[in-house]
């Protein structure tokens, strides 16, 4: 997959030729399987019509400039999307910057700007509820309104459901909901694949080794979705590539603290011993064990340790 982070033509006919294009546009948060079925039509329609197939998405969330104060949790961060994006088979993905100016682009300019200007569009492809541009004015409607004189196709697809049988489309807003109720099972069952989450491995209180369950305290960006606060049977990949089982804890710890500011991500990785720290590690949640709660002292937290492990193990089997 080739990237292009110049919304321009000369940027695209350096990168791709001069080529035309399918398209689909979007944040494309999480690649998850809805995406992937768009995706694969834009591939699909790209081969019929000997042309380039073209992810457009941007360089942040757009609604962390919109409207920051409620912007939702990324289930991505920038270099995992563009690595899921690639792992679709696409062509292409233009990665367009998204700040204050182009919040306020109309969305008839940015069609002309990106879509045409840059890209010389023979098709696009989205789903059939897809807003774009200033205010969400961009819809289907526009830009079948804008094909004929600009010489390209509009096809709106309808969003595929979640395969448990619940009347939802899949969708990050949908696996987001999943997450905050620590339902880790039925967010992979619309990504796809197990929610992951990736972050560097920092000082800690180093609590855990003195009562025999040593903990890799995981510092990831605020800016990303953590499932709710539990404990989780989880696979850690390290620094080196190795795949290890784990047992996750993500919370305020209130048995050794009251008033906690955050929750923090630690992992015990199952049968490793090994210094971790400033490793960076990724972590998919494989199966929800338990909520956090306060022990009574550091026999019974030990004891719940020791059952959690065992769990984490059989989830994994």
């Amino acid at each position: 997959m080739k990237t292009v982070v110049d919304p321009t033509r000369t940027a695209v006919e350096n990168a791709l030729g001069d080529v035309r294009t399918v398209v689909t546009i979007g944040a494309y948060d999480g690649v998850h399987l809805g995406h992937r079925a768009v995706i694969a039509q834009v591939r699909e329609r790209a081969k019929a019509l000997g042309a380039t197939s073209v992810v457009v998405t941007f360089d942040r969330h757009p609604a962390s400039v919109v409207r920051p104060e409620s912007a939702p949790k990324l289930l991505t961060d920038p270099a995992q999307k563009l690595e899921l994006l690639a792992s679709t088979g696409i062509d292409a993905t233009m990665v367009v910057p998204f700040g204050v100016a182009e919040s306020h682009e109309a969305p008839s300019d940015f069609v002309q700007r990106v879509l045409v200007g840059a890209l010389k569009m023979r098709e696009v492809i989205v789903g059939e509820d897809f807003h774009f541009g200033y205010k969400r004015g961009g819809n289907v409607a526009l830009l079948r309104q804008m094909s004929s004189a600009n010489d390209f196709e509009v096809s709106p697809l309808t969003l595929i459901a979640r395969a448990d049988g619940v009347n939802e489309a899949v969708s990050s807003t949908a696996i987001r909901r999943a997450l905050s109720g620590g339902d880790v099972r039925r967010a992979a069952e619309m990504l796809g694949r197990h929610h992951e989450v990736r972050g560097t491995v920092v000082q800690g209180d180093k609590r855990g080794r003195t009562i025999g369950f040593p903990t890799a305290n995981v510092a990831v960006d605020a800016s990303l979705c953590l499932p709710a606060d539990g404990v989780y049977a989880a696979r850690v990949i390290i620094g080196d590539g190795s795949s290890h089982h784990a047992a996750i804890n993500i919370g305020r710890r209130p048995t050794f603290y009251e008033h906690a500011e955050h929750s923090m991500l630690e992992a015990h990785l199952l049968d490793f011993s090994g210094d971790l720290y400033g490793q960076a590690l990724r972590v998919s949640f494989v199966e929800f064990l338990r909520g956090e709660r306060k022990f009574a002292g550091i026999d019974e937290l030990r004891a719940q340790l020791q059952s959690d492990i065992a769990q984490a193990r059989a989830a994994q089997r």
